[in-house]
């Protein structure tokens, strides 16, 4: 069932996204080469707790999961697109990190996520993040009343096609409110004028990810968890929590 937000749950809201914009921003800020994914991951948590925020990442399972998620980030490495389990891997110059990150407080959820290069940046990667970044500002201006979800969605995939890039089409963006994932799903590739109308209220976490092999294929490490390129290219993945208005997106979780 689709929930529609009170503007004072849209304002609690954006005090969620605030923290999670800047677990974000802690955790981007520590990543050196040397630094474990684990450091990153306490940094989060550090923000987290003074905040007073709760996670909604630790300890959950989906269906898919074989276990408990352990920890407050996603950090998915190079190859990996998305769920990477943050554990003792130490980063290195190049790689291509992105970092997924939920908060909870008083009750409602936010939602994120960023793409960065560690050090010296490949100018591949660097096309792949802008391109990945403009699917994300364009599905974001597609959210508006009396759109439909198949709009934000096919704003997203047609610059990702465009650019030869591959779309996991199995995983996308979702309706997000008292819990992670509500409904409506939000795909990343779809045609227009499509599913459900956006109204006024809405509130959905918007995240293209791309992978720059061109090819949708992924695969599932063992872990049961984190997803990566079937061709081992690399990937991005960027998203906001994005409520519909009447005076246009409101992207909830920019710090």
């Amino acid at each position: 069932m689709v929930e529609i937000k009170t503007d004072t749950a849209v304002d609690a809201m954006r005090v969620t996204g605030r923290v999670v914009a800047d677990a974000l921003a802690a955790a981007r800020a520590a990543a050196a080469p040397g630094v474990r994914l684990l450091d990153l991951d306490e940094v989060a948590r550090a923000v987290l707790r003074e905040a007073g925020a709760t996670s909604p990442f630790l300890g959950y399972r989906p269906s898919f999961a074989p276990t408990p998620f352990p920890a407050v980030i996603c950090a998915s490495v190079n190859d990996a697109i998305v769920h990477g389990i943050p554990d003792g891997y130490r980063l290195r110059d190049g790689d291509l990190v992105s970092l997924d990150c939920g908060a909870v407080v008083d009750g409602w959820a936010g939602d994120a996520a960023i793409s960065f290069t560690v050090g010296t940046p490949r100018p591949e990667d660097e096309r792949l993040m802008e391109t990945t970044r403009r699917a994300l500002a364009a599905g974001i201006a597609a959210a508006v009343p009396g759109a439909r979800i198949g709009d934000v969605s096919h704003a997203i995939g047609s610059i990702g096609r465009a650019a030869g890039h591959g779309i996991p089409r199995d995983f996308g963006g979702h309706g997000i409110g008292r819990q992670m994932h509500e409904d409506p799903p939000v795909p990343n590739d779809g045609r227009p004028g499509r599913g459900f109308v956006l109204r006024p209220g809405l509130v959905i976490a918007i995240e293209p990810m791309f992978l720059a092999g061109g090819t949708d294929a992924y695969l599932t490490d063992d872990d049961g968890w984190t997803l990566r390129t079937a061709d081992g290219s690399r990937a991005a993945h960027f998203e906001h929590t994005v409520a519909v208005t009447e005076d246009g997106p409101r992207v909830l979780t920019l710090p």
